[in-house]
């Protein structure tokens, strides 16, 4: 299992992708559940998704007949990767308490 930090645009498209959901709309859901701070563009965005596909923590679903969206939802392994991340925030917001406690 990989120990790496995600970026932002890749935690908030896999933290996204409970359900599943186009492009647009994990566009609009980062950006509502990073209380606007976070706007992807497409070109990040499709970026992101083609190595988290790669990395298979995402699967494109099928498409439906004449659909022209396609949807993609959060794989077991993208979960372990979600919940990594988040020990390793609470880590890093640990030792921000302990430096905070030395440095002033």
């Amino acid at each position: 299992m990989e120990n790496i930090a995600l970026t932002e645009a890749v935690y908030y498209i896999l933290l996204s992708l409970d359900q599943p959901l186009h492009g647009y709309g994990i566009m609009q859901n980062i950006e509502r559940i990073s209380g606007g701070r976070v706007r992807l563009a497409a070109g990040t965005l499709y970026g992101a998704l083609n190595s988290l596909l790669e990395r298979q923590w995402i699967r494109a679903l099928p498409e439906e007949k004449g659909g022209r969206r396609k949807e993609y939802q959060i794989t077991e392994s993208g979960r372990a990767a979600v919940r990594r991340e988040i020990e390793r925030l609470r880590e890093l917001l640990a030792n921000g308490e302990c430096i905070t406690v030395l440095w002033n």
